[in-house]
């Protein structure tokens, strides 16, 4: 068929793999703007197969926020190639990302280019992983030394300030009693730090994790976002998951608590989503890869990320509001990695979507008597064909 919309001129075997193995999502465009072929990676970008989107034109599909047509028509007519930096690159289907694009004429083929996008967002997760990780060693490090001995004083002060309270008149009790509350504030804090720089490895098992779900919203509408709609959109025959369900708990409690103070008192609707995508992997310093084909989404519809810390949200000691401590999406992060899965973010205002990527306990095998340092959560997830 030529340069036909459906089939690609990447017509060898080797060619094929070669393009299913590219881990960014790329595009073959054929002379008319028009799309030829898309890799696995980009399947997953537009959330479109390449059925769905063969003939289409490529600037339906793709949304660059930059006049993009001029440069690469031509690139096409030069046969060069054409880098374009730090632009927001979005589909219908998804949030835009600032992304790096490569434009490039495909040999062999007259008019056919290929259009690759690298999202920033990936990238900066792995560049920043390690760094990141050192920088809140030492600063939980810190922390889990100190925490001990301002506990003991803390706990002193909250007692003599009840004491106090007892022979104060009602009109007084005031300053004890936020004596007393900021102690314990500053307690709770202590005991997140702590909690983050605990070192023990999750029980992993056999998890269902629409159990898993169904507990934190129950527990949800119980307590703090007793304010929001929760709407439950599941698939029936996801698979088991391997690992802890309490920790697994934690973090879905803590992604629907940080929705609900997002939406404040007016409320709002957030949406739990689970599907199967059996082309995810993470891939391991080794070079060996851990399938991550079971994902959970929690999706809201409030104001968004700010975007000053979109980027460093699963930073220790980043958060968007006031009084927050930073930890909760920090100890999330910890977590997921520990599961050796995935998390990510995509956050515009009226749709912030934190999506998780885990292994199938059938894979146990594989991972459970791994060593976890061999495993690079700064690594993100790629699809196969």
């Amino acid at each position: 068929m030529g340069e036909g919309y459906g089939s690609s001129p990447l017509a060898t075997r080797e060619e094929r793999g070669l393009w299913a193995s590219l881990p960014v999502p790329s595009i073959l465009v054929g002379p008319d703007d028009r799309i030829i072929d898309i890799n696995a990676a980009a399947e997953g970008f537009l959330n479109a197969s390449i059925k769905g989107v063969a003939g289409t034109p490529v600037w339906d599909m793709i949304a660059v926020d930059a006049p993009l047509e001029e440069a690469f028509a031509r690139a096409r007519s030069t046969q060069s190639t054409l880098f374009v930096n730090d632009v927001d690159v979005g589909s219908g289907q998804r949030a835009p990302l600032q992304s790096q694009l490569q434009i490039a004429p495909l040999s062999g083929h007259d008019g056919v280019m290929i259009l690759m996008i690298s999202p920033r967002e990936l990238a900066g997760r792995m560049t920043q992983n390690q760094s990141v990780k050192s920088a809140a060693k030492s600063a939980i490090g810190m922390a889990e030394m100190l925490a001990h001995e301002i506990k003991n004083p803390l706990a002193g002060i909250t007692g003599a300030a009840q004491l106090l309270g007892m022979n104060l008149p009602p009109e007084d009790l005031e300053l004890t009693d936020l004596i007393v509350a900021e102690s314990r504030r500053i307690v709770k804090l202590l005991e997140q730090v702590e909690q983050f720089g605990n070192l023990t490895l999750p029980e992993r098992g056999e998890v269902n994790l629409h159990d898993v779900l169904d507990r934190a919203r129950r527990s949800a509408l119980l307590g703090f976002g007793a304010q929001m709609k929760i709407v439950e959109d599941y698939d029936p025959s996801l698979p088991l998951a391997w690992g802890d369900k309490d920790q697994l708990l934690q973090v879905v409690l803590n992604l629907i608590k940080n929705a609900s103070e997002a939406a404040g008192d007016a409320g709002g609707t957030i949406r739990l989503h689970s599907y199967y995508e059996h082309s995810f992997r993470l891939r391991r310093a080794d070079g060996q890869g851990i399938a991550l084909p079971l994902q959970i989404e929690v999706i809201d519809d409030g104001p968004g990320l700010p975007e000053h810390i979109a980027a460093d949200v699963f930073e220790p000691f980043v958060s968007g509001r006031e009084n927050g401590t930073g930890l909760g999406l920090a100890l999330v992060n910890k977590i997921v990695s520990e599961h050796d899965g995935w998390i990510s973010v995509s956050s515009v205002p009226g749709q912030t979507v934190f999506r998780i990527s885990l292994p199938r306990a059938d894979a146990s095998r594989d991972i459970k008597n791994q060593d976890p340092k061999k495993i690079e959560a700064g690594n993100p997830p790629q699809k196969e064909s």
